[in-house]
């Protein structure tokens, strides 16, 4: 997996990613003393169970010396102060369904796995927020949420699995963010451990607090700031009357034109979603939930609020999709229906498994005026390269997941996989977009940041990380390209395993 390269350098130190001698022979009073902080059962260190957590989504892998799992604010700071004492790299982790390799142990060290602070510790319907730890899985907020006529907005296609915490550190996006963003928008405050074992709260909840919003600096640092303990995030009210539509189209260049179109008439659906042909097929192949096999691609559009408001915004999407070149519209307003026309979107990860058994997915962002373009550029490289190419999109605003399958066991596919993703980010940020809409920089994409930020700018942002962790232990190797000394290192195992159960 590594080539070359024998340190990571980040800021002013450097981690060997081989484990020193001294390393190896304080392993056993290390182990000792973490299981004197969270107890003998709270931690692994035996190679054999260390192996389902050397890997997150993207079957990137790094392998930690050991993984603690804490059940409270005060171990968390324990943990992280025998760690800095030690200056051993710590990586925190949720439920390891990440897609950029961000919660990958890449320097070796500690773990931090936050799956066991899982409560939901309160809800306030009258303000209409929720104070829950970063174990909490997202779902799970929302069904709790439900019995107050409540939900958590953020939902990313792993919503069943992933946890707050890990959607704080990526600020995770999904379906229905187009209307009522991605997850910064919904964090109030944050109760954080720094490196050093400190404990502070940020933020408050009712966004009353003057100075600087430290909380939207925290949200989306893939856990090299800090480690959070405990969350308070905005619920909205859940909607009088949803209804979705499935649009129908000859081809994605239709389909393109109807999102720009419905998005320019000042219409903002809940959510807007395309899948091309070669998507439609793996779904249907895998799952058989009813989308037209024969399409060229098809769009998801979903409406919520007022009834009255609802009907008369359905009417008119329905218009525009057919002045768009529509074939076919079909809407569902029956919650069982709905669900079986998400779950095929939400499946199609998954289901590009009877496809081939490898992929490289793509997470990039375009302005929406430049889909048809950007989408035929795709389809050009995958030509080029003699590897299918498939497309799932938050198209409202413009996300693209070019998901590129190939078998890793023929020879040489991999790395032209890798060569043609390369060139689809490089094609997004030309067209004025950028290098990631929710899945994060983490490992995948760092060696990509002097793509759409100068040196200046990666200084700046390099001077604020120093500020919150200035020995760079948290989650070290992540999100920033690398220093001289690492010059020809290349992360290229970032390709993952397509199956049921996978997400995007």
């Amino acid at each position: 997996m590594l080539h070359k390269c024998k340190f990571i350098k980040q800021s002013n130190i450097c981690f060997s990613l081989i484990p020193s001698q001294e390393w190896v022979l304080n392993t056993h009073k290390l182990i000792n003393e973490l299981e004197g902080i969270v107890g003998k059962s709270s931690v692994i260190h035996h190679p054999d169970d260390l192996l389902v957590f050397a890997y997150d989504g993207l079957v990137d892998t790094g392998t930690p010396q050991a993984v603690v799992f804490p059940t409270s604010t005060e171990q968390v700071s324990k943990v992280l102060t025998l760690a800095n004492s030690r200056n051993i790299p710590v990586t925190p982790r949720g439920a390891g369904t990440g897609l950029s390799g961000g919660a990958i142990a890449h320097a070796g060290g500690i773990e931090l796995s936050l799956t066991r602070m899982s409560s939901i510790l309160e809800i306030d319907p009258e303000n209409r927020t929720a104070l829950v730890e970063p174990g909490v899985v997202n779902l799970d907020l929302s069904t709790a949420a439900s019995a107050h006529g409540l939900y958590f907005a953020p939902d990313p296609s792993s919503q069943r699995a992933c946890t707050i915490g890990g959607n704080v550190a990526e600020n995770s996006g999904g379906p229905h963010c187009l209307k009522y963003g991605v997850t910064t928008n919904h964090v109030l405050a944050l109760e954080v451990v720094l490196e050093d074992g400190s404990v502070l709260w940020l933020g408050d909840a009712y966004r009353g607090r003057p100075g600087y919003d430290l909380v939207g600096a925290l949200v989306g640092s893939e856990g090299m700031l800090g480690v959070f303990t405990k969350a308070i995030v905005s619920l909205l009210p859940s909607p009088e009357s949803v209804r979705t539509l499935l649009a129908v189209f000859s081809d994605i260049d239709l389909a393109s034109n109807a999102v720009s179109k419905v998005i320019a008439s000042g219409l903002i659906p809940t959510a807007m979603e395309m899948m091309d042909a070669l998507t439609i097929r793996a779904v249907e192949k895998a799952m058989n939930f009813g989308y037209p096999k024969d399409a060229g691609a098809i769009l998801l559009i979903e409406v919520d609020g007022l009834e009255v408001e609802v009907i008369d915004a359905m009417e008119q999407i329905i218009e525009m999709c057919y002045d768009s070149g529509a074939a076919a519209v079909k809407h569902a307003s029956e919650s069982k229906d709905r669900e079986m026309l998400w779950a095929g979107r939400k499946g199609a990860l998954g289901a590009l498994g009877a496809l081939a058994p490898n992929y490289y997915l793509v997470d990039g962002v375009v302005p929406r005026s430049k889909l048809t373009d950007v989408l035929q550029k795709v389809s050009e490289i995958g030509e080029q390269y003699g590897l299918p190419i498939a497309n799932v999109l938050h198209a409202g605003d413009g996300n693209l997941h070019p998901l590129i399958v190939f078998d890793e066991r023929q020879k040489g596919k991999k790395e032209q996989a890798m060569e043609a993703g390369a060139k689809i980010v490089e094609i997004c940020v030309n067209a004025g977009g950028t290098l990631t809409g929710e899945h994060g920089v983490g490992l995948e994409k760092k060696d990509f940041m002097p793509l759409v930020f100068n040196e200046e700018d990666i200084s700046l942002m390099m001077k604020l990380k120093d500020t919150f962790a200035p020995t760079g232990l948290l989650n070290p190797g992540k999100m920033f390209p690398d220093g001289s000394s690492c010059a020809d290192f290349r992360q290229i195992n970032i390709t993952g395993t397509a199956g049921l159960g996978s997400w995007i």
